[in-house]
């Protein structure tokens, strides 16, 4: 131990006539200690909100969509197959996409609907793993079903859908049930515009956790899609999925590349979702920056507590000087203790914010509203590299504040000290 970090030491436990010395550095470490934890602790639920978006969006969503400038692709299973020879992608498959209202009984709601083939669907988006009822490959094939006795009690075969499980609440259904699905696009009829409705069995309900995607989002087979949207062999785009969703961009100019350019164009998740993801890392910036000021406010503290020192050392400090030691090593000493304040507190908030961050990952006793948040739970995502930041950041705050205190000391001159004592 060199003998500036002993005397610095020294320093920091007052002796008891001045004892308030102590005091101030103690709340000056708690201060450190408060502030690193509470900054590490929102930064892991920032994290964890972020992480947990991104993949129940990718659960439900492609990694990447090609679309065409031109409208509706042709269903052409070879632009399909040319589409998964590009390298990074792990899977691509056809899809419709549209609006409509589903209706049982007295009960309707607004429903974006999804055309896809329930056997290579599957390998792009994760609505299998979420299924709380039925089965994802019932699409497929039409299921015999008897309509209610208001409806004629006869036995018919209809098509499969998939529905949110919130959705389901919502319209009172379950597996089974005979739902109509209404198109905003209408035919010609002999009394005029006549809506477009067809007959749906219930196949399955899902759960995403995501409250948007659990009320508003209805699966079917891709035939039964393009023929309810009059569509006849067309298609709305080829959903993609890629073995590195942080590639995902790279992926989508390579395959706009192999399929010549224009009109195809292959949005990637993080374009399509690029205002919910700003704005995300833009909150947790300013979180950080803010939370920062308790830290601030604990170096205030430091700069009190080492400005007391030196008025209160200065004549140990003309002694020391007196015997040699140099302005530089007398700046050290009050430099290593607000870097001794900065290091003990900043392990302390460490520890305590990993204390934190364990028991909001294991008790989940703050739940959020679900038609307000994305989330039902505060999600928790501890970063090794955010605790370094952290750690760094507070250690330097720590230290620049001991500075002008050091300067001080340093600038002391033994003569005019030892004079008047």
């Amino acid at each position: 131990m060199s003998w500036e970090l002993f005397v610095g030491l020294r320093y920091l436990r007052a002796r008891r006539r001045v004892a308030f010395l102590s005091l101030i550095s103690l709340i000056s470490l708690l201060g450190v200690t408060i502030g690193v934890a509470t900054l590490n602790i929102v930064l892991a639920v920032m994290t964890g909100f972020e992480q947990d978006l991104r993949d129940k969006i990718l659960g439900f969503n492609p990694h990447i969509v090609v679309v065409s400038y031109s409208g509706a692709l042709a269903a052409d299973q070879g632009l399909v197959e040319q589409v998964r020879t590009v390298p990074g992608v792990v899977a691509a498959a056809p899809f419709v996409y549209g609006q409509a209202m589903l209706t049982v009984g007295r009960s309707a709601a607004g429903v974006v609907v999804r055309g896809i083939d329930p056997e290579a669907g599957g390998a792009v988006v994760d609505v299998e793993r979420h299924l709380d009822s039925g089965s994802f490959t019932a699409l497929a094939s039409p299921q015999r079903v008897t309509l209610p006795p208001e409806d004629g009690g006869t036995t018919v075969e209809l098509p499969g859908l998939l529905i949110g499980a919130e959705l389901a609440r919502q319209l009172g259904v379950a597996t089974g049930s005979v739902l109509s699905l209404v198109s905003p696009l209408s035919t010609p009829g002999p009394g005029g515009l006549v809506p477009r409705i067809k007959r749906f069995v219930l196949a399955g309900v899902f759960e995403s956790g995501m409250y948007d995607y659990d009320t508003t989002l209805a699966y079917v087979a891709l035939p039964d899609a393009q023929k309810f949207f009059d569509l006849r062999q067309g298609l709305s785009g080829i959903e993609v999925r890629v073995t590195d969703v942080y590639e995902a961009r790279d992926v989508a100019r390579r395959i706009e590349a192999a399929l010549g350019g224009f009109p195809y164009r292959a949005r990637d998740w993080m374009e399509v979702n690029r205002n919910l993801f700003s704005a995300l890392k833009l909150e947790k910036v300013v979180y950080g920056i803010v939370l920062c000021l308790i830290v601030v406010v604990a170096a205030f503290n430091i700069l009190a507590t080492l400005t007391m020192v030196v008025k209160e050392k200065r004549r140990d400090i003309a002694i020391l000087k007196s015997l040699g030691g140099s302005s530089r090593s007398i700046g050290r000493i009050f430099i290593l203790n607000g870097a001794v304040i900065g290091v003990a507190g900043t392990v302390l908030g460490n520890l305590l914010g990993v204390a934190g961050c364990w028991v909001l990952a294991h008790y989940q006793f703050v739940e959020l509203p679900k038609d307000v948040f994305l989330v039902t739970t505060l999600p928790v995502r501890m970063d090794p590299l955010n605790f370094m930041v952290v750690a760094a950041v507070s250690i330097a705050i720590c230290i620049i504040a001991a500075l002008s205190p050091a300067r001080r000391a340093a600038s002391l001159v033994p003569v005019e000290v030892i004079r008047y004592e």
